[in-house]
């Protein structure tokens, strides 16, 4: 299974509608409506095949195998248990099938579910709240950007997460200045130093002179390459101890 180029798309942008066949794409929720108006809503989109649509874990796995998707969209809390089998499922399924993307799905904005899908790494995974299924562009954006390899999470789990970490005394992110903070939200969000730089209203070399300072104060130099600067702001706020 290839990769498909992603990117994610800015406030105030429309979703481009990616060249080749649609994503093939399998939906975990066990809420009925849930479940058929978000398979509704991507079909309707003419840029998603959804291959099937399941209620449970035991049948996300099962169809993962059966099917191989290019990308999982699951619910955080499923039968059995109610608890977090959206996170455990989207773990095994990155792990066992590497090539699907995942993003799963809470009513929660809680930055210990970030941390604990994050937790065996981030490569083709997403984190985002119920809230952002009704927003079309962004969820399509959301699912090409896992397909290809890449991080999203929602602004308002970015957020919990760096003001958690500035909270901390001993946090380096205590050495970042207020713009600086600024730019690494926006940079976890997935967005590219051109969008970046629209989102914040400078100009993209100014950006760019941000980012290699965060990178320098977070110990994070050598992470140049756009498709990994997500992985590695995540990895690093997940390294610190709560």
């Amino acid at each position: 299974m290839t990769p498909r180029p992603a990117s994610r798309v800015a406030p105030g942008e429309s979703a481009a509608a990616p060249a080749g066949p649609a994503l093939r794409v399998l939906i975990a929720e066990d809420n009925y409506l849930v479940r058929e108006g978000t398979r509704r809503l991507l079909e309707d989109s003419g840029e998603v095949e959804v291959v099937a649509a399941v209620g449970d874990a035991v049948a996300l796995l099962t169809a993962v195998r059966q099917l191989q998707p290019d990308a999982v969209i699951t619910d955080i809390r499923m039968p059995p248990g109610h608890g977090t089998e959206g996170i455990e499922a989207a773990r095994t399924i990155r792990r066992d099938y590497p090539d699907v993307g995942v993003i799963v799905l809470s009513q929660h904005s809680d930055a210990a579910y970030a941390t604990e899908l994050f937790r065996d790494g981030t490569e083709g995974l997403g984190y985002l709240l119920k809230m952002s299924i009704a927003d079309l562009d962004e969820l399509l954006a959301a699912l090409r950007s896992v397909v290809a390899g890449r991080s999203v999470v929602d602004p308002v789990v970015v957020q919990r997460l760096v003001d958690q970490r500035v909270k901390q005394g001993a946090s380096p992110l205590q050495a970042l200045a207020p713009r600086e903070r600024e730019v690494l939200r926006e940079m976890a969000e997935g967005r590219t130093n051109a969008a970046i730089a629209g989102q914040l209203h400078l100009s993209e070399s100014a950006i760019e002179k941000n980012v290699n300072a965060i990178f320098t104060k977070l110990g994070l130099g050598a992470e140049q390459g756009v498709s990994r600067r997500v992985a590695a702001v995540l990895a690093y706020l997940r390294a610190v101890p709560d």
